[in-house]
């Protein structure tokens, strides 16, 4: 096995998850020197993998997902697969799943199962209900997730059918959660070493969608407001929306700050407006979000994007443009924080760019050690460590466990 570095070095995660929310978890904590193995299904494996496939049989999504993890295939519906996976979780630390509740219990590889052999191993579970409550046994996707959290309702215009962001919002922070979740497992396991049985954390995609959503409850509560979709503005927030520019291109300022404000009126040419009162606070300014919108999109309509940008930069006003993937790959931020990484993908010319590693940390940071794996790339190595070896992997693999 590769040197592990960072600070989950020493750390071992299996993961049982396909699509998006616990393989982000895993890619999380791979990326910062855990070793995670990804167990996944014999000839298929994550259905990721073909996902947004462009060539070959892996798709850079999965690549991207996938990155530093080692990939085994087990068939887990088979007693010899659910046998290795026990093992497995008899010397890992943390499990990630994200089937459908009560799938691992029919397995045999429920928590409590799995921590009679490892007291102390931290179960993630990620869901789209969780694991209590009546509507526990529905499927669940992040789109849904979106809808049900209460995303969708305030997406999009008001006379408009709601709208999605355009990549798998609710799954990735569902994956969050359980990076935190596990993190704080395994925080309590280190700060309670007599703390028996591990902790097992229950996210649910629609929770995570629900817990970004601010005072959206309260405000109904109390004072019965609803809040609907906005466009590309902020409620209760202004001024702070995209606008238009002479080249047709768009860019986002937020002038919302009190001072901030003043110094877009100047910069936008109206100083009338930098001292009104009806403008000296947020609530003033939400009064007349309509008017400050006009104001200032008048101002942008007259400037190419690049002028607009740098004269709202010279006067220390929050803006930038909206960047498309081409725009990404040529900004020199990007590149100077290490966001842009090249790595060479298995049966492509060349090098490609991927996403850099987050959060960036001084002492010990994480690294891409590898992207994505081939299918079962690891079995057999992570086989070897469990004592697999010889004719008893033969045999795993002729009858088609592994």
């Amino acid at each position: 096995m590769e040197e592990q570095t960072g600070p989950l070095a020493g750390i071992r995660v299996v993961e049982l998850g396909n699509f998006i929310a616990a393989p982000t978890a895993g890619r999380l904590l791979a990326d910062f020197g855990a070793d995670v193995v990804k167990v996944e299904r014999p000839g298929t494996g994550d259905e990721l993998r073909r996902w947004r496939l462009h060539d070959g049989d892996t798709s850079l999504l999965f690549r991207t997902l996938g990155r530093n993890k080692r990939s085994v295939t087990v068939d887990l519906r088979r007693r010899e697969g659910q046998e290795i996976v026990r093992t497995l979780a008899a010397r890992s630390d943390v499990l990630l799943e994200n089937f459908r509740p009560g799938t691992l219990e029919r397995w045999g590889l429920g928590p409590d199962e799995l921590r009679a052999l490892n007291p102390r191993l931290v179960v993630v579970r990620v869901s789209g209900y969780g694991q209590t409550g009546p509507y526990r046994d529905r499927p669940g996707f992040g789109g849904v997730a979106e809808a049900i959290g209460g995303l969708r309702a305030l997406t999009g215009y008001p006379d408009r059918p709601p709208t999605r962001v355009g990549v798998s919002l609710a799954d990735s922070v569902a994956g969050l959660y359980a990076v935190i979740g596990a993190l704080m497992g395994l925080l309590r396991r280190d700060r309670e070493p007599g703390a028996v049985p591990g902790e097992v954390v229950d996210v649910a995609l629609y929770e995570a969608v629900y817990s970004l959503m601010e005072s959206l409850l309260p405000d109904f509560d109390a004072f019965g407001v609803v809040r609907e979709p906005a466009g590309s503005a902020l409620p209760g927030v202004a001024p702070s929306n995209t606008y238009r520019c002479a080249d047709g291109k768009y860019i986002v300022v937020s002038g919302n700050g009190d001072a901030i404000f003043r110094r877009l009126m100047q910069a936008v040419g109206r100083a009338d407006l930098a001292d009104d009162p009806r403008f000296a606070d947020n609530a003033g300014r939400v009064a007349h979000a309509g008017l400050l919108d006009d104001v200032i999109g008048a101002w942008t309509a007259t400037l190419p994007q690049d002028a607009a940008e740098a004269a709202l930069r010279d006067a220390s006003v929050p803006c930038g443009p909206i960047l498309t993937a081409a725009g990404i790959a040529e900004d020199p931020h990007f590149t100077a924080r290490g966001m842009h990484e090249r790595h060479r993908v298995p049966g492509h010319d060349g090098e490609v760019t991927f996403p850099g590693i987050v959060p960036a940390l001084t002492e010990r940071p994480g690294r891409t050690r590898h992207l994505g794996p081939d299918l079962g790339e690891h079995t057999d190595a992570v086989l070897a460590e469990l004592g697999i070896t010889g004719e008893a992997l033969a045999r795993l693999r002729e009858k088609g466990v592994i």
